[in-house]
């Protein structure tokens, strides 16, 4: 009996292996996260000839659009020759059934808290993978930027690099203003004080296109679903409200790499060269440090 049904159990291994291969290594499936399946994400797991090479995460988050695996695409070749996973998460638009698409950018949309389903994620792929998932790279544009940047005021613990690109608002790290203007009532919001010191110590690259000057979409209006005084003081354009965040993170004693990019209009894809060079860059350093830290 047990003969007869050997030929049978070694072509189930050998299909589960050909789908692992298939839809779980390379650019995989799109898959629920279980700790919330109203949320899914897409990953790029390089090919590894040696299995212990240790694997870096890079996040990379979407805009209004959604083009999640647009971004996964755009850097599988980045994570093929730097060793990094890609993680692309979907955030929906309307998830509690009212159209909404900007929740995920103000972090907290009703019950939703997105940068806890973020780390649920994380953790996840961590597990699944068997990575290393202490600290991980966050770039997001447009209304990734959003989320990007408020993602680092909320946990700076657990990123090795933040990169914001283009966001259509800001929080300065304003105590006179309350969120998601400034920084105030952040305790009685999320219930923690932000970590200036731990801020300090994540590299910060801001980029956005020097042609990236439309403002249908970035003007507050009173009424509006996240109006608040102070929603314009920023600046009018994507280049003056990074730019104010620039000043108001340097004025915290927190480094800017802040890029200015000639001639591109808001085009998240045009940034993602850059947004590379700045990864490879921390990367070398963080793998330089971890191997002296490995040689004492």
């Amino acid at each position: 009996m047990v003969q007869s049904l050997a030929p049978a159990l070694l072509e189930d291994v050998d299909l589960r292996a050909r789908a692992v291969e298939t839809y779980d290594l390379g650019e995989t499936t799109v898959f629920a996260c279980k700790g919330d399946p109203r949320f899914s994400y897409c990953l790029y797991i390089p090919r590894r000839s040696d299995p212990a090479e240790a694997l870096d995460l890079v996040v990379a988050m979407h805009g209004t659009g959604r083009a999640f695996i647009e971004y996964r695409d755009a850097f599988a070749a980045f994570g093929r020759w730097n060793n990094c996973v890609i993680l692309c998460p979907l955030f929906p638009v309307g998830v509690r059934g009212d159209d909404n698409r900007d929740g995920f950018k103000y972090i907290v949309e009703g019950d939703i808290r997105y940068d806890e389903v973020l780390l649920a994620m994380v953790e996840e792929v961590g597990a699944r993978y068997g990575l290393d998932v202490e600290r991980f790279a966050l770039f997001g544009y447009s209304g990734g930027g959003h989320f990007t940047h408020r993602f680092l005021m909320l946990h700076p613990d657990r990123l090795w690099a933040a990169s914001i690109g283009a966001p259509g608002s800001v929080t300065l790290l304003d105590r006179e203003r309350d969120w998601w203007v400034g920084i105030r009532n952040v305790r009685e919001r999320f219930g923690i004080e932000l970590d200036m010191a731990a801020m300090r110590e994540v590299p910060v690259q801001m980029i956005v296109g020097a042609a990236d000057l439309e403002t249908w979409e970035i003007t507050h209006r009173e009424g509006g679903r996240h109006y608040m005084p102070g929603a314009n003081d920023a600046g009018r354009t994507r280049p003056e409200r990074l730019d104010s965040l620039r000043r108001s993170f340097e004025a915290a004693g927190i480094e800017v790499r802040f890029d200015l990019l000639p001639n591109v209009p808001h085009d998240g894809r045009k940034v993602v060269p850059h947004v590379e060079a700045f990864f490879a860059d921390v990367l070398k350093a963080r793998r330089s440090s971890r191997q002296l830290l490995a040689a004492e």
